[in-house]
């Protein structure tokens, strides 16, 4: 039989608009949703703001939710920015663009909410502060940002979809402390301007450390771009007069020098950690049966429901991968019809066991604690599963061999060159000589080709 629930949704964002639409498509009459801001969209909201700690670390600062830089444009192609019945088809300028940037993505957000009737559901500039089972109800607790109004509601089901873009992690590197410089999370960076004529050290090796290497280095002196990586030696960047590349760093000092592993040091103006988030979730009460422990957070069921309190708590786009919408897309499903009776869990201890055959094959793999929810090279036999759960098709054969052909690409060629290769189509005004757009495989380049218009 089929249950009707009181379900809150924590986040408008992508998860959080998947989930109240799956929810209400399964026939949940009452989904609340909330937001803390006065809009939709999650982290595709552009906020020019930045916190009064550059490093994201002061418990008492005012925190800004968003992370978008003003340039930013997705490094995926629209097929794999877009749920699968809802095809991305926002135009700029008149142009249907195989990379769009976010704004362009933010729109395609409002215009997925406003079709599926999701704006009336949404409680804007509402914070949650405490979520809590109570007997068989879970008490959430929120508080007007605009006003002193706060409430406690009782609720049969609490789905989260908070995002994991908002509390940095930070590299830990010898001599800190004493180091003179400036420092920053790209949490807080939004334009290069601020780093006019400045010696910048970047701190990471993913696409985020990549684009805004190049982005600054529009305006900084030089750029100096850290990875973990000990095969890397220091060199220039291809088609930059002011862009190095160099190993770890070994140790900064009082003088401002940063020293890397290989012997090489500059003086630098500033260092900005683009080194990734932490899963955060200050408003969840569990009495440690949910926690994150080196951001792995645990224990949950495939990445979704923590047995011993499922299916009532649900956690929706944890887990990263390259196909993100589709994955939390097919999360949503399945919980909400998991919800609904539809769909079975297995029982807890059968559940728990997963879980820790899962950490332990991970472990042989050699694959760290904080990357457990990192399923690049995994993802599809993963969104296999799910679509498996509620009984529909896997994943779209022309999604998958874009998603391996790019995954190789990678492979063979780094973030950086791929996002140089992407620069000529993100922007009339970028770098790229003509002869980089050869680096980009022909499948991406003609993904406005290569897929149907509903995928």
């Amino acid at each position: 039989m089929e249950k009707s629930l009181k379900v809150a949704v924590i986040g408008a964002g992508v998860a959080g608009l998947a989930a109240a639409r799956e929810l209400r498509r399964e026939g949940q009459k009452v989904v609340v949703v909330y937001e803390k801001s006065d809009q939709l969209g999650g982290t595709w909201v552009y906020d020019p703001r930045v916190e009064s700690d550059p490093l994201g670390l002061d418990p008492n600062r005012e925190i800004v939710h968003g992370s978008l830089y003003s340039s930013l444009c997705t490094n995926l192609p629209r097929q794999l920015m877009s749920f699968s019945d809802y095809p991305f088809e926002i135009r700029k300028n008149g142009e249907l663009r195989t990379f769009p940037d976010h704004e362009e993505v933010l729109e395609y957000l409002n215009k997925f909410a406003r079709d599926f009737g999701l704006v009336e559901l949404i409680r804007f500039n509402t914070e949650v502060v405490r979520v809590q089972r109570v007997n068989d109800q879970w008490i959430v607790g929120s508080r007007s940002t605009t006003s002193d109004l706060s409430l406690e509601e009782a609720f049969d089901a609490v789905v989260v979809c908070n995002g994991h873009h908002t509390r940095p992690r930070i590299a830990d590197i010898p001599g800190i402390k004493k180091w003179p410089g400036k420092q920053i999370h790209s949490h807080n960076y939004r334009v290069p301007e601020t780093f006019l004529d400045q010696v910048v050290v970047v701190i990471g090796d993913g696409p985020s450390a990549h684009d805004i290497s190049k982005d600054i280095a529009m305006a900084a002196k030089e750029v100096h771009l850290s990875s973990r990586s000990p095969e890397i030696k220091v060199s220039k960047l291809d088609y930059y007069d002011n862009i190095w590349k160099h190993p770890k760093i070994d140790c900064v000092y009082e003088n401002g020098e940063v020293a890397f592993q290989d012997g090489v040091s500059v003086q630098a103006d500033i260092i900005l950690h683009c080194t990734g988030y932490n899963y955060d979730f200050p408003f969840l009460e569990t009495n440690g049966i949910v926690s994150v422990d080196d951001n792995r957070v645990g224990p949950l069921y495939n990445h979704v429901f923590p047995p011993k309190l499922a299916p009532s708590l649900s956690f929706i786009g944890i887990s990263f991968t390259v196909d993100l919408f589709h994955m939390i897309e097919f999360q949503a499903k399945w919980m909400a019809r998991v919800l609904t009776g539809k769909v079975l869990l297995p029982l807890e201890n059968e559940m728990l066991i997963d879980i820790e055959q899962q950490y332990k094959r991970l472990e042989e793999a050699g694959k760290l604690k904080h990357y457990t929810h990192n399923l690049l090279y995994d993802e599809f036999e993963y969104l296999d599963w799910l679509a498996a759960q509620v009984g529909e098709p896997g994943a779209d054969e022309g999604l998958k061999q874009i998603t391996r052909t790019l995954l190789k690409f990678l492979a063979d060629n780094g973030w950086f060159r791929y996002s140089r290769a992407l620069g000529t189509l993100f922007s009339p005004h970028a770098l790229s000589p003509p002869s980089q757009q050869s680096l980009v495989p022909d499948l991406l380049k003609s993904a406005t080709l290569s897929f149907p218009p509903y995928i």
